[in-house]
């Protein structure tokens, strides 16, 4: 199983308009993601529920899993997403 840690850098932490990036981005992957805060329970990374359920704040270390052909490339891919301040992103879009 391939894992990545990542501290979660949006300001809003993975709650609303970062969450949803989020779980698109998840669930387009070629593989099966899970998400953990710490050493609790690993959840979905496609669900929306599953991810708000984690209360993960800003500045928060996230942990991502996946096994299967393409998973590396696919952690990568959502690790650097959580990696960026997507607030940031949003405010300058506007």
């Amino acid at each position: 199983m391939s894992m990545r840690t990542v501290v979660i850098a949006s300001r809003t932490g993975l709650h609303a308009r970062p969450a949803a990036l989020f779980v698109k981005a998840a669930s387009q992957q070629s593989v099966p993601v899970k998400i953990r805060v710490g050493e609790g329970k690993a959840v979905p990374a496609a669900s929306m529920l599953a991810v708000l359920s984690l209360g993960a704040g800003h500045g928060t270390e996230v942990t991502l899993e996946a096994d299967g052909p393409g998973a590396d490339e696919a952690l990568d891919s959502l690790a650097a997403l959580l990696a960026r301040d997507l607030d940031a992103e949003e405010t300058s879009d506007a």
